[in-house]
C-alpha cells in the first residue's frame, strides 16, 4: 500500500493503484469497480464483486471508488453442468 507506479507519456501522467484482485497483486488505473471490470475485460452482468469483504451492488459499480490497497474478489457465475439424475 502507499506505493504508486507512475508512467509518463508525452507530458501526461498516469497513476496506478496497487490492488489485490482474487489474491493477486494488480496495478490498475481504474477508479471504480466498473472501470476495473472493463480493464479486466469482464462483463459485469454475470459477476459478483466484493471489496474489502463488502459485496458491491451492481447498481454501485459505476460510482464505487477504489483505493490503493483494496482487496477485491470477483466471482464469475457459470451456468450449465450435467444433470446427474439423467443417467
Amino acid at each position: 500500500m502507499g506505493r504508486q507506479a507512475v508512467s509518463f507519456v508525452r507530458d501526461a501522467v498516469f497513476y496506478f493503484m496497487r490492488l489485490i484482485v482474487n489474491g493477486e497483486n494488480f496495478d490498475s488505473n481504474a477508479g471504480t469497480v466498473r472501470e476495473l471490470l472493463n480493464e479486466l475485460k469482464i462483463e459485469q452482468g454475470r459477476v459478483a464483486v466484493e471489496v474489502n469483504l463488502t459485496i458491491i451492488k451492481k447498481t454501485d459499480y459505476e460510482s464505487y471508488k477504489l483505493k490503493d490497497g483494496d482487496r477485491i474478489e470477483i466471482v464469475n457465475f457459470v451456468g450449465g453442468g450435467e444433470d446427474v439424475d439423467k443417467q
